[in-house]
């Protein structure tokens, strides 16, 4: 087994991967909650929260937090997604304990004092306002609402300044009462260090923990077809075009990683080549495919110029059909099998990804697939699969559409796309 896994009796799972040719450690501590799980109204409190995290507890200011992990060479950061919030430390292995110590800290005797929470709302409003200038960013959120309108799934992680406007310290200490709990957290652990060290560490601190919360009651989001535009003086239009993907537990997702690589998966993809390289009217363009619990989303971006914007989407529908019709050619195939699987094999030289692998399947799927056994389902892929695939995949009545750039009205970008979807 290439990893070993505990859980406590409350229900707190440990996860860790033996490293033992590097001298780093890499903890993660996940907590399964993100901003799926929020209302209208307190929509961003997941990721308000993570930044609480960081402004100081009982024990440590917030600059204390940044400087004991930095005087040893070592890392802290957190994020927040849709669906999972992770806090992570990176240190060399004779600094484990205060990696721990310190997350543990952050995570139990966090401040979350009035006053720091009013002080960090301003900070999240300033990171939401220069989120709103970063149009290739931000289309992808409208995406994500254009696809799934009126669904949790549609929301921008970090909400928006009239919901993190209404918050306070109540509300956020509430939520994590509700989240924060024992069958909520995954702990996962990469480097050199035994299981049996990681085990006797962390059993004390977080076998204690107590609590169930509240359980998650997925809701399937519903697909809507749509075209959503937002009127902005930008020089390059930034578009999305897409559809819904499939869920991370399901099995033909090594098939869908096919289709993406040779779609817009790189430089050599299909995409990159034929729009960027071969007719040069765009900067950036490529695809992408997301998943979650129950859903996910196929996504194609491009960044250009307003002209060419309907050459931009004939070429990518076209290049959608062919693969449809015909799905990928055998070299294509080998090539993507090819990349996919180095891009895998050369991550896991960082004990981060490692970290990262074993908290997100363990979250996910409640296993972890080995390299190996992930390499074998890529070579299980056929040309035939990607055909049937495709075909589920990409159904004409599913694609959206969302823009940013100087449009009067929707009219012509929806007309555009209706004429490609026959």
């Amino acid at each position: 087994m290439f990893y070993q896994k505990e859980v406590l009796p409350n229900g707190v799972r440990i996860l860790t991967q033996q490293v033992s040719h590097v001298r780093s450690v890499a903890l993660g501590i996940w907590v399964d909650v993100g901003s799926r799980d929020e209302s209208d109204a307190n929509a961003g409190i997941s990721h308000y929260i993570e930044h609480m995290l960081f402004k100081g507890t009982k024990h440590r200011t917030a600059k204390q937090i940044a400087e004991e992990l930095d005087a040893v060479g070592g890392q802290l950061n957190a994020f927040t997604t849709k669906e999972y919030t992770c806090y992570y430390a990176k240190v060399l292995d004779e600094h484990f304990d205060l990696a721990v110590d310190i997350l543990t800290d952050m995570l139990f005797h966090s401040n979350i004092s009035e006053q720091d929470v009013e002080r960090e709302k301003n900070v999240i409003l300033e990171e939401i306002k220069m989120y709103e200038d970063a149009p290739d960013e931000l289309v992808h959120d409208m995406f994500a609402k254009t696809i799934w309108s009126g669904h949790p799934l549609g929301r921008p992680i970090i909400g928006t300044s009239e919901t993190v406007s209404g918050l306070n310290y109540q509300d956020l200490r509430s939520y994590m009462k509700d989240y924060y709990t024992p069958n909520r957290m995954v702990i996962s652990v990469a480097g050199n260090i035994t299981h049996r060290q990681v085990v006797e560490k962390l059993s004390p601190l977080f076998g204690t923990l107590k609590g169930n919360g509240i359980n998650r009651q997925l809701q399937k989001p519903n697909h809507t077809s749509q075209v959503n535009c937002r009127n902005k003086e930008t020089e390059q239009v930034h578009m999305v075009i897409g559809a819904p993907g499939l869920s991370l537990d399901n099995d033909l997702i090594y098939i869908v990683q096919v289709i993406n690589t040779v779609l817009g998966g790189g430089l050599s993809s299909r995409l990159f080549q034929e729009i960027r390289e071969q007719r040069g009217l765009v900067y950036t363009v490529y695809s992408y495919h997301s998943s979650y619990y129950d859903t996910g989303i196929f996504g194609i971006y491009a960044g250009l110029s307003k002209q060419n914007v309907n050459q931009a989407m004939e070429l990518i529908f076209k290049e959608i059909k062919d693969i449809k019709k015909n799905g990928v050619t055998r070299e294509e195939l080998q090539r993507a099998k090819d990349q996919l699987k180095g891009n895998l094999l050369l991550s896991l030289e960082s004990v981060n990804t490692h970290m990262s692998r074993l908290g997100k399947s363990e979250l996910y799927l409640g296993k972890v697939y080995s390299p190996e056994e992930i390499v074998e389902k890529l070579n299980r892929v056929t040309v035939e699969d990607t055909v049937r695939v495709a075909s589920q995949l990409f159904q004409p009545d599913k694609f959206s559409m969302a823009a940013i750039g100087p449009w009067q009205d929707c009219g012509e970008l929806k007309n555009a796309l209706d004429t490609l979807r026959d």
